[in-house]
């Protein structure tokens, strides 16, 4: 839907006059522009630089995905393993369907566009890295991380400095502030692709005198050329510094981002349907999730009662499960009558434990080892909506 958006720009210009004396002199206007233009994003009134947002009228609810690179892939997988698959009838739309909710259309976009069309009201919800949310949401009290950890995606948003020259034994934040020389006419240059964080964090951290040169890729190598005495970036293993003899210091992680579900307040609270796909989703999520790398092994015991084998069970560290062991009798028919002389017992292991379960299992009489992964593990509740409806004030 095509919206009209009109922007008030309060300025001056000065006009050079020449009188026929040849004297020149300066006569400053006070002008008001007005300027219409056609957007197809929400209707948004911006008026001497407030930005007023007005709900549209569509009814459909939209999620944005990253469009490119492996974000792109790894939402998608993560989407198709909680049986939310994508279909995307022609590979070079950018609209595409969850055929297992509905109403929700999928809108393939940049990070950036997805953070920012979720604070003008164009997406409802979004799934991007923490780091791009907090540089182009810039705090935005409209946007609402309704996941914070969806497990992949994981890097750190770092600054580094060189370990060589007057860097060498800098390896803090406290010493890089009291280093004396950083003064206005000679400041510490820096050069970061996020332009609001950046500056942020080094105002945060007592450093006066900054300067920020904007840049977006191979920022390692702007050290080493003289463009830059530090950089704020993306870390990940931080191989790439390494070889390129830079360092991360203490205190110089700015934030540390995975991937995260994150929404639009006004969205949850008046799109219709909004608050029910999130409630569906985040279900999903939190069951996939948490059942990932998590086995469940199931044995039989014998035993003289339940009781007596839950005792054995819960004498071990790694035999407790979830909340307990699940055991029930097993029954068999014995010279003519039905006995119960074993026990079934089920748990759920994490995979680093599992080799130790099976085997203090063995060790308190258990036998038939039987181990399957799980899928999914869904609470009574999700604790992450109960979250989201108090932060809602619902």
């Amino acid at each position: 839907m095509t919206a009209i958006q009109t922007f008030f720009l309060q300025g001056s210009v000065s006009t050079l006059l020449s009188s026929q004396s040849s004297v020149t002199s300066c006569r400053k206007v006070s002008l008001k522009f007005t300027v219409s233009c056609c957007s197809a994003t929400s209707p948004l009134a911006v008026v001497n630089g407030n930005v007023e947002k007005r709900p549209s009228d569509r009814t459909e609810v939209r999620i944005g995905l990253p469009s490119k690179g492996r974000m792109a892939a790894d939402s998608l997988d993560l989407l198709k393993d909680c049986q939310l698959s994508v279909r995307q009838v022609n590979p070079r739309q950018y609209v595409a369907e969850i055929p297992q909710i509905p109403n929700l259309e999928v809108w393939f976009q940049r990070p950036k566009d997805i953070v920012r069309k979720l604070v003008a009201g164009d997406l409802d919800l979004g799934i991007v890295g923490l780091d791009t949310v907090c540089e182009y949401g810039q705090g935005d009290e409209d946007l609402i991380i309704v996941h914070d950890a969806l497990e992949y995606g994981d890097c750190r948003l770092s600054l580094a400095i060189p370990k060589y020259g007057i860097f060498e034994n800098v390896n803090s934040m406290k010493e890089l502030a009291e280093m004396p020389q950083w003064t206005p006419e000679r400041p510490l240059r820096v050069a970061t692709g996020f332009t609001y964080m950046g500056p942020k964090f080094m105002k945060e951290n007592g450093l006066k005198h900054v300067t920020f040169s904007t840049a977006d890729g191979a920022l390692e190598a702007a050290p080493a050329m003289g463009i830059a005495d530090a950089i704020v970036d993306l870390v990940s293993s931080g191989t790439t510094l390494r070889e390129n003899n830079l360092k991360e210091i203490e205190g110089g992680v700015i934030v540390q981002s995975q991937a995260v579900l994150v929404a639009g307040r006004k969205s949850l609270m008046q799109r219709k349907g909004a608050l029910d796909i999130t409630h569906e989703m985040l279900e999903r999520l939190e069951a996939h999730l948490r059942a990932e790398g998590q086995f469940t092994v199931t044995a039989n015991m014998r035993g003289s009662s339940a009781e007596e084998v839950a005792e054995r069970m819960l004498s071990q560290t790694s035999l407790s499960g979830l909340q307990g062991p699940t055991i029930s009798p097993v029954f068999c028919k014995r010279d003519g009558r039905v006995t119960a002389d074993y026990f079934a017992i089920v748990i759920c292991v994490p995979k680093k434990a599992l080799y130790k379960s099976v085997q203090q299992l063995r060790a308190i009489g258990g036998s038939g080892v039987l181990i399957s992964p799980l899928t999914y593990i869904f609470d009574e509740e999700t604790p992450r909506w109960r979250q989201l409806l108090s932060t809602l004030g619902l």
